[in-house]
């Protein structure tokens, strides 16, 4: 089927202004994802934000309950006991002035960054190659830990960053179309409270505007949001 027809066919039966419960949604969604390959489902949240301002530029990490279906490459930045317990954790890539050289020539073969703070200074070197592909280490992330193991087994486990775009868009992967409706609307759940539960202090009024679900390749739909609760 080509693709534009793929689309079409997938969007019969939505109704774009229709607000969906989460449970149907996530049926309808998960329903419509007929691409060849395991379709990422993706949540989208507007909101109530400033992202010029600087106590308004949201960021940080979700544990996802049932995973994200994604096998992340993690790279560690570290020396001696914590390199070898980062290879021992599952890092993929482990080092630290070789690991920089690779990341120099353009060698990033991996989808998270986790550094200890005493290797900072040389991954600081690496910022304008790291920072614009959304790889910098940051405290704030729990990616520059000494606990490198809970790191890496957070990044392989389904921990999801996310950040804030203009306009005030979130946007992440919660799970594959492969996962079971019950899988994918507690990942849903977890992930809008969280961003929740970050709302930034000094926000007026409702911060959480619009929620929405869709997966790679199919339309998406506009969640109830009293339905997505805890």
């Amino acid at each position: 089927m080509a693709k534009g027809k793929r689309i079409r066919k997938a969007a019969e039966g939505i109704d774009r202004a229709r607000f969906y419960p989460l449970a149907e949604a996530v049926k309808a969604v998960k329903s419509r994802a007929s691409a060849k390959f395991d379709e990422t489902i993706e949540v989208i949240l507007n909101l109530n934000l400033d992202v010029r301002k600087a106590e308004q530029n949201l960021r940080g990490t979700v544990m996802l309950p049932n995973g994200t279906g994604k096998s992340l490459r993690v790279a560690v930045f570290a020396k001696g006991p914590r390199a070898e317990e980062a290879k021992a954790a599952g890092a993929d890539v482990v080092g630290a002035e070789d690991l920089a050289e690779k990341v120099q020539a353009g060698q990033i073969d991996f989808d998270r960054c986790i550094a200890t703070p005493d290797m900072m200074a040389l991954v600081g070197r690496l910022g304008k190659v790291l920072g614009p592909r959304g790889l910098m280490p940051n405290p704030k992330l729990g990616t520059v830990t000494a606990n490198v193991t809970e790191a890496v087994k957070a990044a392989k486990g389904g921990q999801v960053e996310y950040r804030a775009e203009k306009a005030g868009l979130v946007q992440a992967g919660v799970g594959k179309a492969s996962f079971s409706e019950d899988a994918l609307a507690e990942n849903v759940r977890t992930f809008v409270t969280a961003i929740s539960r970050a709302k930034p202090t000094g926000i007026k009024g409702t911060f959480i505007k619009k929620v929405s679900l869709s997966s790679t390749m199919g339309p998406g739909l506009k969640l109830e949001l009293p339905s997505i609760a805890p």
